[in-house]
């Protein structure tokens, strides 16, 4: 099967070119950027190569370099952003940082023709995010497009097949990205379109077996798309009896959650279940924090703690633990396929010191961390899983631990659970919660004055949330009608007496991430 590999230096949005390849068929494997290409990863099958981004500067010291190798193989190469910076540097260009640095919307102009560009307007808006620029393209690249500004957006080594590009293609908001890619790895690179998401659950298959031979697994389960689809997914790989699936009431999870997932779960068909009742256990370490990082880790601990202590009772021998991690989870920790990633945020599924250990140990199982979140709802609808849940906004590991600004306490999560679930109630009775990615509500820790009847009142402020994406990298305020936005703000404050106060967050990702914390 063909494939478009590519070299990962630590770009936020790297798998997100994977993603997007696989969308249109191609298969595409991701590889650190700058290990030693061997022969058994430039296999005769690869087609193409792909230089990502990275959060360094390529005049940086230690700022990752790949492989000469790659620009031997007379194999066709497009080097996004840092990737086009590499190429610059490395054959004789000039790379310096910009006085005015280039982010989001940014009109590029075409000056020639290319394979690269062949059905692209002359004129369109990309989406940039570097801090530096091509001052001198090196010797042998032409230049395609430019940039409002001046600066070069485009470049074509047409000796070598060799392209660059300043922006970034993979993400939704520049407009004819998918075209370019597709016009790189089909049209330059003649990769055939083979992959599809039957394909993927046998190659996750082959792995699982390997890694877990007839071992126990042990899958946490949220609530959430996630852990949902991971438990279809391995129930479907692995023999039921084999598979433990495990719920642990936080204290912090939505109205009503605990009864729908046992109902959830016990129609997956699952052998082993456990439905386990910790919310003091979650609670009572989180008493005075405020620290979104220190938080995020105490959950991801005590969900650890929790496990061993409940495994204990229930689960004899040795056994793998299983967690629906995304790709978007690993990478804005860092942990993505390179190593040079910047870490966002800590996710409960990657940044504990006991997962770690487990990781460290071989003892983890991620059948999801390739995939992105509507790859996910894709695979679930294929799996058999109803589409309310499939389709259900996502919600985070430490749930409301994260949604509540501050120190956490059980007063404070009612009155977060009761107030979300009148605005996400409200979404659907209104037909708009498909219409939106993600909404929630957060709970700010400042109390605002208000007037309730003729009393002066002191209530809590409420922030909601709701945007579009398409994968969860990239984000933009739901453009919601005003009419709808009062009618909910209303209702929370009339139902929810300890709110006084209802805001409605208009920042995007980036420069915001979906969630507060």
């Amino acid at each position: 099967m063909d494939k478009i590999l590519i070299l990962d230096f630590g770009g936020q949005t790297c798998q997100l070119i994977g993603r997007r390849i696989r969308d249109f068929g191609v298969f595409s494997e991701i590889v650190l950027g700058d290990i030693p290409l061997t022969d058994d990863i430039l296999t005769s099958d690869v087609k193409g190569i792909i230089l990502s981004g990275s959060p360094f500067s390529v005049y940086e010291e230690g700022a990752p370099a790949p492989d000469p190798r790659v620009f031997e193989l007379g194999l066709p190469i497009l080097g996004i952003c840092y990737g086009f910076q590499r190429m610059t540097q490395d054959f004789g260009g000039e790379v310096l940082p910009l006085e005015h640095k280039e982010y989001g919307r940014t009109k590029v102009n075409l000056v020639e023709e290319s394979p690269l560009t062949e059905g692209i307007p002359d004129n369109f808006f990309s989406w940039m995010s570097h801090g530096d620029s091509l001052n001198k393209l090196a010797p042998g690249f032409i230049l395609l497009g430019q940039t409002e500004n001046g600066h070069p957006a485009i470049g074509w080594d047409k000796k070598r097949n060799f392209y660059g590009i300043q922006f970034h293609p993979e993400v939704t908001h520049c407009d004819y990205g998918n075209d370019l890619l597709e016009n790189f790895c089909s049209r330059i690179c003649g990769a055939s379109r083979d992959w599809t998401l039957d394909l993927f659950i046998d190659q996750v298959s082959e792995k699982i077996h390997k890694q877990v031979g007839n071992e126990k697994v042990l899958l946490l389960i949220s609530g959430g798309v996630d852990s949902t689809v991971a438990a279809g997914l391995l129930l479907k790989i692995l023999d039921p009896a084999q598979l433990y699936l495990m719920y642990i009431d936080t204290g912090m999870m939505r109205k009503g959650e605990s009864e729908e997932v046992a109902k959830n779960l016990k129609k997956l068909g699952a052998t082993h279940l456990f439905l386990i009742d910790a919310r003091d256990r979650f609670l009572e370490p989180l008493k005075g924090v405020s620290d979104p990082e220190e938080k995020r880790k105490i959950i991801g601990d005590r969900f650890i703690h929790v496990q061993e202590e409940e495994v204990a009772k229930h689960i004899s021998g040795n056994y793998y633990l299983a967690q629906g991690t995304l790709y978007t989870d690993l990478i804005e920790s860092g942990k993505g396929v390179g190593n040079k990633a910047n870490v966002i945020k800590s996710h409960h599924n990657v940044g504990s010191p006991l997962v770690e250990a487990k990781r460290q140990a071989g003892l983890i199982v991620e059948p999801l961390d390739m995939l992105y979140k509507d790859e996910v709802r894709r695979l679930g609808v294929k799996l058999g899983i109803s589409e309310d849940i499939v389709f259900r906004h996502p919600f985070p590991g430490p749930g409301l631990g994260i949604r509540i600004i501050g120190d956490v306490s059980e007063e404070k999560c009612r009155i977060l659970r009761d107030a979300d679930y009148i605005y996400i109630s409200e979404l659907k009775a209104r037909n708009l919660y498909q219409e939106i990615w993600q909404a929630f509500s957060v709970l700010l820790p400042v109390r605002s004055v208000g007037v309730t009847g003729d009393a002066r009142d002191y209530g809590f402020v409420l922030a909601l949330r709701a945007v579009v994406s398409h994968d969860g990298m990239t984000a933009d305020v739901y453009d919601f009608p005003t009419k709808d936005l009062l009618e909910i703000s209303s209702e929370i404050t009339n139902l929810v007496p300890e709110i006084g106060r209802v805001v409605y967050d208009i920042s995007s990702k980036p420069p915001a991430t979906i969630e507060w914390e």
